[in-house]
């Protein structure tokens, strides 16, 4: 009797076995569906194996393997074993949320196939048109066509490239002027040569020349490169090499909104190789041919945000992550991984190098670099302009004007005034942070969680940036009836609206998650400001990360200090890293740029060494006080985070824990159970319990045990989740 074990996405750490008569070895990988409980699910088959420890009138059959994919490769299934391993979470939720939704679902079974039939293709008499000489009124059609001439588009790729492309590819159709080839593509092969690459710089050839030097030996390079030496430049070079041999690049980023300069700079320099991306901004259709595509070989660059370190790719070649410091590429709830991390297990796996790019890396990586673990490669000069001058701006007894200084004020009245570009950068979304009552002190605080809901005046509405709570501005103060309520601090949109009022509304554009939440929004914002049309940005840290915006001369910060004084270890690591990237958005082109920093503190050492714009140093300094501290990257840890409806439950389940980890005996370090940082988040209390240890794989070993313990006794009053290697506290 053939029995399956199949990975299921359910929150247990089992398998579950099936019997499947005709299953054999090459079904592994393979999604099957199978009855669970009352429903019919799709699981993945990770195993293939004679017998069961489950009786064999409780097995139940599966009912059929799915082919209408191809498999998953061992390679794949080995890295998702480590990860469900290494972070303590379900193996069956680790593949299942890896693929996309499309292949999770029983009903789609059969349309997997059909999203990705056939490319469309030019006929001789397409071929004969030319798009340019199209009316204007036919703009969709003359980029279709356009596109066409370079090469054949498969459906997806349309949907990707307008909504309403498919209506006007099957016009096409009817025309005769385009034909719908439904052979399978060929898989991506080397490009005839790479186009209008610039020269490298020595700094960029001797980090080229370390990466290139052996392609198929694993090797991790830290790229710690200035904002704006060029590091963009050695990871096209790079991937030059790595698709010359007809091999593949997987180019991770951490957010959305920096995969289309990245996309565009990919397709320039390769317009002959297949690039696709992957990223939640996709719709389902979309994500599932661009993941079919990699798993196949026919894209040769992948580019993509964090769960894209998973797509298969059967000729990876070379892995790059931009920005490799930047949060966002640890998962924060749920499947809790780093991508950066799985990345390097990756690339190790595949016997391939990685390059790991930022201005600021981690300390992690740095620690690594400087103690030989990592190659480390520097690139100390920008290239075209020096790097910016930066001035910290002492805010001290400084009435400030809707929280600009005077210094700020003037300084983007004469840019302004020559027609360059600023950038003005603070933290904060909304309006205001939060709505107060002078005469009673009542503040806009949310019930579910514990923060502020934030005033967002444009909509009328107080909103919670952590759980999505959103409530109508009263009109009067809901504790003594005071009606006068007052915004208190700035957000980008009371900023935005100040500075509109002084440069008029048409030279000011605000960048936050509020104002990119149409889908194209980032297109058109970028169309405008490469025009020449906003003199003024007003943005979060989305704007910090690997924008190149060459007339671009000044930047101002507002509100630097809210993160100097933060109970969180990395908060002095995380702020120069942002400081640093924001200053480095100016002077990218000829001109040396300036940047503001106000502060009530212009003589901290932080500011200090950013006004160096010597990392590296200070770097050194952070990594000899967490030595001293016993803090990362000299200590390993993991924290045990609970969350109930009363904060005693979830206390009470720690100190539980804590106790069944002591009698476990382990070399590692307890702490005593707290609440978190914010303890209460929609509606749910949440506290933590941290563990450290001097050494990984002691700690791995104990947070094995401990797991299986916390899962035999779990509780029902309280949920619970193993964090390794936590970023946030």
């Amino acid at each position: 009797m053939n029995i399956i074990r199949v990975a299921l996405d359910v929150p247990v750490m089992t398998l579950f076995d099936y019997r499947l008569a005709d299953a054999t070895r090459e079904d592994v990988g393979r999604r099957v569906i199978v009855p669970f409980g009352k429903r019919l699910v799709v699981g993945l088959i990770v195993d293939v194996v004679g017998d069961s420890g489950v009786a064999p009138e409780r097995l139940k059959s599966a009912l059929r393997v799915l082919g209408d994919s191809p498999r998953l490769e061992n390679a794949d299934l080995e890295l998702m074993q480590f990860a469900s391993d290494y972070y303590h979470h379900p193996m069956g939720a680790v593949i299942m949320g890896a693929l996309p939704a499309g292949l999770r679902r029983p009903r789609s079974s059969g349309g997997a196939q059909r999203q990705v039939v056939g490319r469309f293709m030019l006929t001789e008499a397409g071929a004969a048109i030319d798009p340019s000489a199209l009316p204007p009124r036919a703009y969709l059609k003359r980029r279709l066509l356009a596109l066409l001439h370079e090469r054949p588009v498969d459906a997806a790729e349309a949907r990707a490239f307008s909504t309403r492309a498919p209506r006007v590819l099957k016009d096409l159709l009817q025309q005769g002027l385009v034909k719908l080839d439904a052979s399978t593509p060929p898989p991506h092969t080397a490009p005839s040569s790479p186009h209008s690459a610039p020269a490298l710089t020595l700094e960029q050839q001797q980090a080229l020349t370390a990466v290139t030097a052996d392609l198929r030996r694993f090797q991790v390079h830290l790229l710690l490169g200035v904002t704006g030496s060029g590091k963009t430049e050695v990871y096209l070079h790079a991937m030059s090499a790595v698709l010359a041999a007809g091999r593949q690049a997987l180019l991770l980023v951490p957010e959305i909104a920096l995969t289309p300069q990245l996309e565009s700079l990919v397709r320039g320099r390769f317009p002959e190789i297949r690039l696709v991306t992957l990223h939640s901004g996709l719709n389902e259709g979309e994500r599932l041919a661009h993941w079919l595509a990699a798993q196949s070989g026919q894209a040769g660059v992948v580019l993509g945000t964090r769960l894209s370190v998973f797509a298969p790719m059967p000729q990876l070649g070379i892995i790059i992550i931009d920005e490799e410091h930047d949060g966002s590429f640890k998962q924060s709830d749920g499947f809790r991984y780093s991508a950066r991390d799985i990345a390097i297990v990756r690339a190790r796996q595949h016997g391939v190098p990685i390059i790991l790019g930022s201005a600021t890396p981690s300390l992690e990586s740095y620690f690594n670099a400087t103690s030989g673990r990592y190659r480390l490669s520097v690139l100390e000069r920008r290239i075209g302009a020096p790097l910016p001058l930066i001035e910290c701006v002492d805010t001290r007894g400084e009435r400030l004007e809707d929280g600009l200084s005077r210094r700020l004020l003037q300084s983007l009245d004469e840019y302004v005034a020559r027609g360059e570009q600023s950038l003005v950068f603070i933290n904060r979304r909304g309006y205001a942070p939060v709505l107060m009552c002078h005469s009673c002190g009542w503040i806009s605080g949310c019930h579910r969680c514990s923060a502020q809901l934030v005033l967002h005046l444009g909509e009328r509405r107080l909103r919670c940036h952590h759980c999505g709570h959103n409530a109508a501005i009263p009109p009067a103060c809901p504790d003594c009836g005071n009606p006068q309520l007052e915004p208190l601090g700035q957000g980008t949109q009371r900023v935005e609206d100040a500075l509109a009022r002084r440069y008029s509304i048409s030279k000011v554009l605000r960048i936050d998650r509020d104002s990119m939440r149409p889908r194209h929004a980032w297109h058109a914002m970028r169309h405008r400001i490469q025009g020449g049309d906003v003199k003024i940005l007003v943005g979060t840290q989305i704007l910090a990360k690997g924008h190149d915006f060459p007339h671009l001369n000044l930047v101002g910060v507002l509100n630097a200090d809210s993160m100097l004084y933060s109970a969180d270890f990395r908060a002095s690591e995380r702020l120069l890293a942002l400081l640093m990237q924001v200053a480095g958005r100016a002077g990218r082109g000829t001109t040396r740029g300036q940047v503001f920093i106000q502060t009530e503190f212009p003589d901290h050492p932080l500011y200090e060494a950013l006004k160096r714009q010597d990392y590296r140093a200070f770097a050194d300094t952070l990594l000899e006080e967490r030595r001293q501290a016993g803090f990362p990257p000299f200590v390993h840890q993991a924290l045990l985070r609970a969350e109930a409806p009363r904060l005693a439950t979830a206390l009470d389940f720690l100190r539980a824990a804590a106790a069944s980890a002591r009698s476990l005996a382990a070399p590692v370090m307890l702490y005593d159970p707290v609440p978190a940082a914010m303890p209460r988040r929609a509606g749910r209390e949440r506290a933590q319990l941290l563990v450290q240890c001097e050494s990984r794989a002691q700690l791995q070993q104990f947070l094995g045990q401990w797991h299986r313990a916390l899962f035999e006794n779990r509780s029902a009053l309280a949920r619970w989740a193993i964090d390794v290697d936590p970023l946030e506290f």
